[in-house]
């Protein structure tokens, strides 16, 4: 247990839960990060999902269900988002779907996904889903966290299904 303020920045900024500036900021600029439509959301997602298996020095499985009214779920085998323990005693999971990667949004540089267009990071499919829900598994404990719109909710949801944005 520790101050978040001690937890290096790696990914994301552990400083803070949920950047609204930045998710109002990839909505306005729509034109500009959603140009892959929900291919390329659904590629974001296994990207950071195969980062999670690279980490633990293997190769992860993902399966991706496109469901009859356009949503999709996408399920790993990986070991979850990244949790830490703050200096009270709660569970934190690091802020993937609501602050920029820091390592990927806006860079010249980002890598290219297989659809050719460049990595931005899971807070673009956050804040360009009307409907996201992130269940995480880890050895703390597994829960689902899902918002209606990123920017203003974060309640325990159904099981995890992210609709066509289009």
């Amino acid at each position: 247990m520790s101050e978040r303020a001690t937890w290096g920045v790696t990914t994301h900024d552990w400083g803070h839960d949920l950047d609204r500036q930045h998710l109002a900021d990839v909505r306005r600029e729509a034109q500009t990060h959603d140009v892959g439509g929900l291919r390329h959301l659904v590629l974001e997602v296994l990207a950071y999902a195969d980062d999670e298996a690279q980490a633990l020095g293997r190769v992860g499985h993902a399966t991706v269900t496109v469901h009859p009214d356009g949503s999709v779920t996408v399920a790993d085998d990986g070991r979850g988002t990244d949790t830490r323990v703050d200096k009270d005693g709660n569970v934190v999971r690091k802020p993937v779907m609501a602050t920029r990667d820091v390592r990927f949004f806006g860079a010249e540089d980002a890598p290219l996904l297989p659809d050719g267009l460049p990595r931005r990071g899971m807070s673009t499919v956050a804040a360009l889903s009307p409907l996201l829900v992130h269940e995480n598994h880890r050895s703390v404990g597994a829960w689902p966290t899902g918002t209606a719109s990123p920017t203003t909710s974060s309640a325990p949801s159904p099981p995890a299904r992210v609709p066509a944005p289009w």
